[in-house]
């Protein structure tokens, strides 16, 4: 007995040294529980509009990281009654579920008996799993498993071992941690959850797949009722609570995540791309950064509006493609509908089929859509078309060039035709009517909204781009890069470098009138050549006017109203294309541009952001303003990370008010062109919309300007349009340019986009006037010839604004130039201080500008 009792002693002490040591030798390997202390969980960025409104989500891990402070008791008891009922006694490991997981492998390796084998992992050794180890099940892990948790036990509280594990576990569907998962399948933030709901989730982490709550809907119920009585048994809730809980569906209300803002997608993308040029790409999408950005969400959907309208437009002009395809429509044509795809963001459109047709109307079945369950819809819904909003469309028979008109609906579509139909107006509530009656007069009941009429429509294959800007600050408010960003995520109103065409006019007047030209300054609009070698015809640029037409001496005035392309290039090679290169530079057109006159006209490749930018200097002053789409960034834990505006303000921090003055930021914007010179750019294109290629929005009675922009061959339309506080400019052009064909003008194609969204936008707002700087004065001259009115002239006469000691010609006295016949041009009198007395560019004819200005 002595022998065998020392023998036993002995082996004891061989066996606990020798498993001491290994577990020594293991733990040497194991990280340091203390990196918890600096765990940054992966944690979404979510960006906002500047409304708050949520337009975007980027993640790896869908995870919203929550306190325990902020985790109701309740959720956290659902978890511990389901994965660790001894959570807050054991440390670290938990001895019984040790025995019980080591029974059933027992049990299963010489009984070959014992189901799925238990792991009898403790919430702290799943912390520690989920953190530091792989999810490998065989034994060697489960020891380090268990002495990290030792070591987590001692180095952390209970409450933060359940905030770190409650915002690590995935949970399915994409959410990762609590808060996710609680918005992904309810739709609810945690502290709202029932508790029939947070027993589901309490279900999930031990396999989300096999819980599915549509899929493995019999199995989910019985999970969570499991977790419902453990609750129960736990005294968590009372015996009402839990059978009221057992009764209750799912109740599966999942939240998408992504873009949450209707029509924001070009938007948001843009800031991911500049997220990722500032921060890298591990940051934007595992950093949880807050972004608060520029976007108005009004001003996004009108913007999107007046662009697909206006594809729409065009694209209708030129007749209808055919249906989307073909299918049988005996038996429930619904099923088979609902198997095509359609773009995520055509909204309100609808995908539908043809089921009757006649000469008056056709009858189309919607395409059915999926609960949140994902299942079908059993509901079939028909609409009608009639020929009304029909007969835009025209077929064109092959190898026929010329359109034939239908007659008739049966015409364009024949049964099965497969095809987008939209309302056609948004239906609106009939007003209430009185009755006719003397004295007191009764209102009737309200009849209800008006009856939805719906139109056929197409995909456009036209696209363009369009951008909203806050003149003054830079901030943009809108972007839209095409016509549906789940077709092309090409973004045309940033990415897309076109020809600008006669959108870069203003900028070569600019130069002129800031170096010593006027508004009424006169240039030979005529025949104009430049060789590259005289005696090569082939190596002649010869540009035109639109028109193909001579109209002789002109104002500046007149040349930009009209967009007269034959004074701007003499304007150009007048002033000097290097001088005008500076200015596209200043500008933010372009960064380097060629100096050869074809750039005057428009030649050089530029965004429809930049030309919006640039624009932007006329209505705020002269000043350089550059575009924006962030105001500020936030890291995870609220910590302001970067600011649009890094102004300097001492006087904006007090600690108590003591009469002091209200502090003034300084204004860092650059001032890049003259004042006067901006307002009277303002003045000329407000010309261009009252007078000229703009015109046709001069109805919507606003104090409006902008310029129209043709490239050759109708290639690009473009315009850029402004208010005094707003800025918005589109361009519409195939993505592969091609001619557009007939009318396919800056002013007859993208002036009526821009028109709508302006008629929208400001239909609230009062008509406030360009602010005009003091020194500008105002003269009223003959609006052809730029000379002074004179008393009782029949003529049309215009005010016109000049800068001091500048001011029209005077008509008293009169002067033939050699070799141009000027019709009575007047000679500026020595005399007269503001016409300076001479016959260059300051109230005379086109010659070298007396020196001036910014050159």
């Amino acid at each position: 007995m002595g022998f065998l009792v020392a023998t036993g002693f002995t082996l004891f002490i061989v066996g606990s040294g020798a498993a001491v040591y290994f577990l020594w030798q293991i733990s040497q390997d194991l990280p340091s529980s203390e990196k918890l202390a600096n765990y940054e969980p992966k944690v979404m960025t979510r960006v906002h509009a500047n409304n708050g409104s949520l337009i975007g989500e980027f993640a790896r891990e869908k995870r919203i990281y929550m306190p325990v402070s902020a985790i109701p008791q309740q959720v956290l008891n659902a978890f511990i009654a389901t994965e660790d009922q001894n959570f807050y006694s054991h440390h670290g490991i938990d001895p019984k579920g040790v025995m019980r997981a080591l029974f059933k492998i027992v049990k299963k390796a010489v009984l070959k008996k014992g189901g799925r084998m238990e792991g009898a992992s403790t919430i702290t050794q799943q912390v520690a799993k989920n953190f530091f180890l792989t999810p490998d099940r065989n034994v060697m892990r489960k020891i380090k498993e268990g002495i990290l948790a030792v070591r987590i036990e001692n180095s952390y509280s209970k409450e933060k071992i359940l905030e770190l594990y409650l915002n690590q576990i995935y949970f399915g569907m994409g959410a990762h941690g609590i808060a996710a998962a609680s918005l992904n399948y309810f739709g609810k933030e945690p502290k709202d959850l029932t508790i029939a709901e947070m027993a589901y989730l309490a279900a999930l982490p031990k396999g989300p797949a096999n819980y599915h709550p549509i899929r493995k809907r019999k199995a989910a119920i019985r999970r969570r009722n499991h977790v419902i009585d453990n609750m129960r048994k736990m005294e968590f809730i009372t015996e009402e609570e839990a059978e009221e809980a057992k009764k209750k569906p799912i109740g599966f209300h999942p939240r998408h995540f992504g873009d949450t803002l209707f029509a924001s997608e070009y938007f948001a993308e843009e800031v991911r791309r500049m997220l990722i040029d500032l921060y890298g790409e591990k940051q934007m999408y595992e950093g949880g950064l807050s972004v608060h950005t520029t976007l108005d969400p009004k001003t996004q959907i009108l913007a999107r509006r007046a662009l697909r309208e206006g594809l729409l437009r065009y694209d209708r002009k030129r007749g209808y493609r055919g249906p989307v395809k073909q299918i049988d429509v005996t038996g429930d044509w619904g099923i088979e509908l609902a198997k095509i795809s359609v773009l995520s963001d055509l909204q309100p459109w609808r995908l539908g089929v043809v089921l009757e047709t006649s000469k008056k109307q056709a009858v189309v079945g919607l395409q059915p859509q999926k609960a949140t369950t994902g299942v079908l819809e059993k509901k079939r819904e028909t609409v009608e078309l009639a020929w009304k909003q029909v007969k835009w469309a025209r077929k064109l028979p092959k190898g026929q060039k010329r359109r034939k008109r239908p007659k008739g609906v049966d015409e364009i579509l024949a049964v099965g035709d497969v095809i987008y139909v939209a309302p056609a107006v948004e239906p609106e509530k009939k007003k209430k009517k009185k009755k006719k009656n003397k004295g007191e007069q009764p209102e009737q009941a309200d009849d209800g909204p008006e009856p939805v009429v719906w139109r056929l429509v197409q995909i456009p294959k036209v696209s363009g781009g369009l951008v909203v800007m806050d003149p003054h600050t830079g901030r943009v408010l809108a972007i839209v890069g095409g016509f549906s960003f789940a077709d092309s995520q090409f973004n045309r109103a940033t990415q897309a470098r076109r020809q600008p065409g006669s959108t870069f006019k203003p900028i070569v007047y600019t130069a002129a009138l800031d170096n010593g030209y006027t508004p009424s300054s006169t240039i030979v609009d005529g025949p104009f050549q430049i060789c590259a070698q005289q005696d090569n015809p082939d190596s002649c640029w010869s540009p035109a006017n639109y028109e193909k037409k001579f109209y002789g001496p002109s104002t500046l005035r007149l040349g930009l109203e009209k967009s007269r392309n034959l004074m701007t290039v003499r304007l150009a090679q007048d002033i000097g294309m290097p001088i005008i290169a500076e200015y596209s530079r200043r500008f933010g057109v372009h960064d380097n541009m060629l100096p050869v006159l074809s750039m005057a006209l428009g030649a050089g490749e530029t965004t429809v952001l930049r030309m919006v930018t640039a624009y932007s200097t006329f209505p705020n002053g002269g000043k350089r303003v550059h575009a924006t789409l962030i105001d500020r960034i936030q890291d995870r834990y609220g910590k302001t990370i970067y600011r649009r505006d890094n102004v300097d303000c001492p006087d904006c921090k007090a600690e108590a008010w003591d009469g002091q003055s209200e502090p003034v930021l300084k204004d860092t914007r650059k001032q890049i062109i003259d004042p006067l010179t901006a307002y009277q750019m303002v003045s000329l294109m407000e010309g261009v919309v009252k007078r000229g290629t703009g015109y046709k929005l001069s109805k919507l009675g606003k104090p409006l300007a902008g310029k129209t922009g043709t490239t050759n061959d109708l290639k690009d339309a473009w315009f850029i349009g402004y208010s005094p506080d707003l800025v918005a400019g589109v361009y519409v052009g195939f993505d592969t340019p091609k001619p557009m064909g007939r009318g396919a003008t800056g002013g007859g194609l993208a002036a009526p986009i821009i028109r709508d969204f302006m008629k929208w936008t400001l239909a609230d707002k009062p008509a406030t006037p360009f602010r005009m700087p003091p020194d500008i004065k105002l003269v009223r001259i003959n609006a052809k010839t730029g000379m002074r009115a004179q008393p009782g002239s029949s003529e049309k006469t215009i005010l016109e604004a000049y800068k001091p000691n500048e001011g029209p010609a005077d008509p008293l006295s009169y002067v033939t130039y050699p070799g141009v016949d000027v019709g009575g041009q007047p000679q500026p009198s020595e005399n007269d201080p503001i016409s300076g007395g001479t016959a260059s560019g300051r109230g005379g004819y086109m010659g070298r500008p007396e020196a001036g200005g910014l050159y």
